[in-house]
């Protein structure tokens, strides 16, 4: 059949289970796995068939561009453009995001200060609608506002059933510094400098992000591509990637990953979050097999975890108090960054903290008709300005009687600063104020128009009713 008409005869599953559904009832995807945390309410009924979306269906080397299904993990999309010395220009960095899941959702790396976000590299999409309909989007046309309105919609416009993007050439391997800086000033400085020259210290600079472990301890890592046949490093073994940044030299440390083990560097141990699981002590890591080393896994921990109330059960034996889940990554224009880390640092008992600057890319800017101030309406970033996500998950003692007691504190720190938070955990915003921040009135005339019976769930009561 082909990887052409495999694809079609997926759309067409996808249509058929549509039509199966009861008339009225509510449409969601059915999905084994998920990089939310978030719980859903159960509806009971069945949700749309996507196992014919899952794969790649063309790549294009000469033009530099792919066609993928949307629920292909990103995973498998980097083994097929790899080989080619191709990437996705940004690849989020657990690898069973789908990029479905990361055009309507947000996802984010560190190529995004030179990129932006994955759905700035999409060229156009094919998406069904909460109507049934299939619509293929594109910057210009008859659906621009759909192609514009997608990103950060979580499903809630409709989804991505193919996707064409465009892919950059990388090299054999990603060259690392690790420059530690003692002073978070100092530390917002680089990056501004950075996203400014492209350099850092004379050396050309293709991937940055970071990683604060005090305000007295924070690093930038900073990365090149390259060609270098020289010996790499193995962070999917005994080592921890995030621990090998630490260092006390007053120079940078320096490091080289092949590029496959560099967009991946970060699931290994989700993070630093496999910590929570043990493995990171010697003995249990030697005895946890390398397959089972990867994001995925951990999340299938954590959604037993949440099912069974293990965390708090053991909290409980010890006389302390329940859980609150603090899982959230935030925007923030790059000058309240520092203003954000030493709120943070001094009030939330959480670290370490990820860090990864944010440009959006000129091609957003051109879509901006006269007096338009976002290109991207559902997730509203200045154009020509750079910001930081600073990332954290972990958990902290609930407050008695107040539930996200302590992610509200953030949110509201997030908004009093100019920025926004990913929707992808929890939220809790009340309606007025979320829709000042997440599309308001553009967000419902594309609901209205696209999904006329309101099939979808909508986007608050998705992300904060959890529903």
């Amino acid at each position: 059949m082909g990887e052409v008409g495999a694809h079609a005869a997926g759309v067409e599953r996808l249509v058929e289970s549509y039509r199966a559904l009861p008339d009225g009832a509510p449409v969601r995807l059915a999905k084994r796995t998920s990089n939310l945390f978030r719980g859903r309410s159960r509806t009971g009924v069945p949700g749309l068939d996507v196992s014919g979306l899952t794969g790649v269906v063309a790549v294009d080397t000469t033009a530099r561009t792919a066609d993928v299904a949307g629920m292909c993990t990103y995973e498998d999309l980097v083994a097929a453009t790899l080989p080619h010395g191709l990437t996705p220009l940004v690849v989020p960095q657990l690898k069973t995001i789908t990029l479905g899941g990361a055009v309507t959702g947000l996802g984010i790396e560190s190529a995004s200060w030179r990129n932006g976000l994955p759905h700035e590299s999409v060229l156009e999409l094919d998406i069904f609608t909460g109507a049934g309909d299939v619509v293929t989007a594109r910057p210009t046309g008859e659906h621009a506002d759909l192609y514009r309105g997608f990103p950060n919609s979580y499903g809630s416009l409709g989804y991505a059933t193919r996707l064409r993007i465009a892919l950059e050439p990388v090299g054999r391997a990603v060259a690392l510094r690790h420059v530690r800086f003692h002073d978070l000033a100092d530390l917002v400085a680089a990056i501004d400098a950075i996203v400014a020259t492209g350099q850092w210290e004379g050396e050309e600079v293709d991937y940055l992000d970071g990683v604060v472990f005090t305000a007295e301890e924070a690093y930038l890592v900073l990365g090149a591509r390259t060609d270098d046949p020289g010996p790499t490093s193995d962070y999917t073994g005994s080592g921890i990637y995030y621990r090998s940044i630490q260092h006390d030299a007053p120079r940078p440390r320096r490091d080289l990953l092949t590029t496959h083990d560099y967009l991946w560097r970060w699931d290994t141990d989700w993070f630093w979050c496999s910590r929570a699981f043990g493995v990171q002590n010697p003995r249990i890591r030697r005895l946890w097999p390398r397959r089972l080393k990867r994001s995925s896994v951990y999340w299938r921990l954590v959604a037993l975890d949440r099912r069974f109330g293990i965390a708090d059960r053991i909290e409980a034996r010890h006389g302390r108090p329940p859980l609150e889940r603090v899982v959230q990554d935030v925007e923030l224009p790059l000058e309240r960054t520092e203003e954000f880390l030493w709120w943070f640092l001094s009030e939330i008992p959480i670290e370490p903290l990820w860090l990864c600057p944010l440009r959006l890319r000129e091609t957003s800017t051109a879509l901006l008709a006269p007096g338009e101030r976002h290109p991207w309406p559902l997730y509203p970033l200045r154009p020509r300005h750079t910001y930081v996500n600073v990332g954290f998950w972990s958990a902290v003692a609930a407050t008695p009687g107040r539930p996200g007691a302590t992610n509200r504190r953030i949110e509201e720190q997030v908004t009093a600063l100019g920025g926004h938070k990913s929707l992808y955990s929890e939220a809790f915003y009340g309606p007025e104020e979320f829709a000042g921040l997440y599309g308001g009135a553009a967000y419902a005339d594309l609901r209205d128009r696209y999904d006329p019976q309101h099939r979808l769930t909508d986007l608050y009561t998705k992300v904060v009713r959890n529903r």
